[in-house]
């Protein structure tokens, strides 16, 4: 089944993450309870046993903890190398460190399944702020590197998201106030149960005999977690003993070469991703999700027989098609694919490419050709305007043509792609069907002549003469994609489309009109032939006349009706 193809393992990690981080969420909140009372905290107590030691949820929270837990060793013996960006690093660490914090809890968990004893926290607080005060800096400790790992987890998986912007505020909030007002809540909590230690009818009440562990069982107890520790290391060190022999494998299984476009050549043991060796040899290389199979930013294509390569694995398989290069064996994803043989190949994306340029883009595939409507709107006459004016004054009045203009071209359904100097390139057809996009982009054009009527209407005193403008509109096949260099990357469309449109708004000028609209244009929008003049003109460029409507004045043009 094809939804199946795009499980992998980190997909399962990241879901067992979720059932890991709820878990926290539930019991941060329980905490944040002390703020209120020590009595309130044991009430939700009551209820996070009822709902988390429920025979069901805890064979899946147990199962969930394990392969999680099992997972993240695995990722760890599969790294190539670490010379990932920080937030990488500081959440493998604290993943790392966060079994050896949670063993010194076993003491508390295990009382229940050895003694028969539940803690709650009246026995905790005893145990933890009185008999062993060194333990309550363990737990915050644990929460904290917890917390921590479990936020950075989240990032990483929802910033590919396109609603992630405008939930990340919110998301900010939480992450930052619940820990704080958790562990505040256990202070406070610890404060009271402190000061009702002190009261011998108190302890007589709840530190009844047999309550709380006794030497024997504190000794057990403490033996399960120094055995639990030292396996634990264990763990760790066959892993990284693992990691050598691979290591010394693939030493002696070859050296294959990576050719780049540049020309460098760098030189790899046979297995080791594409991203990892450019990675490793500190060449830049675009990777929004940090290599694991989820943006295919790390898209590369390569140059020759693609026929060489291992096959890709369902998860691969699985993004190709989703971004459309499925059925092109020649693209792959460099965080994926393993060559045995030496081979060529070039990024498809900047290597600067962000997670933020990811969502504007996520609705298109690299190098896409679709049907847009393309729409240059020029502002007349400002080079005169500013030999009259200060330069801010002028850059003022252009920065409100420019809003005037791209307010207009979004309340129409379009994107104003490209701002240069005092023209806009707006797109039609991002996100619908060749009709829709060009009567949006009618629609436009008299949403464009209201908003600047406004203007003339608002900077009457300020202006010699009414702001005046022209717009060139016309639709056809294009190229979408990034263009640019390092950090100066934006999306926007290439191809004949969009060059006529901008000569239709050059030859506005000449014809003395505000609106030039193509045949093509209006044909798929519906517009009436009586509703704008028709004529023929040539186009720089072409070698056949260009058929056009004229409009006199762009307010005239309106939304055409489905």
């Amino acid at each position: 089944m094809r939804p199946l193809r795009g499980i992998g393992v980190r997909q399962v990690r990241i879901t067992c993450g979720l059932i890991l981080f709820s878990y926290l969420l539930w019991h941060f909140t329980n905490h944040a309870l002390g703020n209120i009372s020590f009595e309130v905290m044991e009430a939700g107590l009551q209820y996070h046993f009822m709902f988390w030691r429920n025979p069901v949820v805890e064979t899946v929270f147990y199962t969930a903890a394990i392969v999680h837990w099992m997972l993240g060793l695995w990722a760890l013996y599969e790294r190539r190398q670490f010379r990932y960006p920080l937030p990488e690093i500081t959440q493998l660490v604290l993943g790392l460190s966060i079994p050896f914090l949670i063993v010194v809890h076993l003491g508390s968990r295990l009382q229940a399944p050895l003694f028969d004893r539940d803690l709650d926290y009246a026995h905790s607080f005893v145990a933890y702020w009185i008999s062993r005060p060194y333990m309550r800096w363990v737990q915050f400790a644990l929460l904290t590197v917890a917390w921590t790992h479990g936020c950075i987890g989240l990032y990483f998986w929802l910033r590919l998201k396109r609603s992630f912007p405008a939930v990340a505020p919110y998301l900010l909030a939480v992450a930052v106030l619940l820990p704080t007002l958790a562990l505040l809540g256990l202070i406070q909590g610890a404060r009271e149960v402190v000061a009702l230690y002190a009261t011998p009818e108190w302890r007589d009440a709840n530190l009844s005999p047999g309550s709380t562990a006794s030497p024997a069982e504190r000794a057990v107890l403490d033996t399960i977690e120094l055995y639990a520790a030292v396996a634990y290391a264990g763990v760790l060190a066959l892993i990284l003993g693992a990691r050598a022999v691979r290591l010394l494998g693939e030493r002696h299984g070859g050296i294959i070469s990576l050719k780049y476009p540049d020309g460098r050549v760098v030189r790899v043991p046979r297995g080791t991703s594409v991203l990892e060796a450019s990675l490793r040899n500190r060449i830049p290389h675009a990777s929004v999700c940090g290599g694991r199979a989820r943006c295919s930013t790390c898209r590369i294509r390569i140059v020759g027989d693609p026929r060489v390569l291992p096959e890709p694995s369902s998860r691969e398989a699985f993004v190709l098609e989703r971004v459309g290069v499925g059925a092109d064996p020649s693209i792959r994803l460099a965080c994926q694919l393993r060559p045995q043989s030496d081979i060529a190949f070039y990024p498809l994306f900047p290597p600067q490419m962000t997670a933020d340029m990811l969502r504007r883009s996520v609705r298109f595939r690299a190098d896409e050709e679709r049907y847009l409507v393309s729409m240059f709107i020029d502002m007349r006459r400002s080079t005169s305007m500013a030999e009259k004016r200060l330069p801010f004054d002028t850059m003022f009045f252009i920065n409100r043509f420019v809003a005037a203009v791209a307010g207009a071209v979004e309340e129409a359904g379009g994107k104003a792609n490209q701002f240069v100097g005092d023209g806009v390139l707006a797109l039609f057809g991002l996100a619908c069907g060749p009709e829709l996009a060009c009567r949006g982009a009618l629609d436009a054009i008299g949403r464009i002549a209201v908003n600047i009527d406004r203007l003339n209407t608002e900077f009457a005193h300020d202006l010699t003469e009414p702001i005046r403008f022209g717009i060139g509109v016309h639709g056809g096949e294009v190229v979408v994609g990034d263009v640019g260099y390092k950090e100066h990357v934006v999306f926007t469309a290439l191809g004949d489309a969009v060059n006529v449109a901008a000569r239709l708004q050059d030859l506005t000028k000449e014809l003395g009109c505000e609106v030039l609209i193509s045949e093509e244009v209006c044909r798929r929008a519906g517009l009436t032939s009586d509703a704008a003049s028709a004529q023929e003109v040539t186009v720089r460029g072409r070698s056949v006349p260009l058929g056009v409507r004229r409009v006199e004045r762009a307010r005239s043009v309106s939304a055409v009706s489905a």
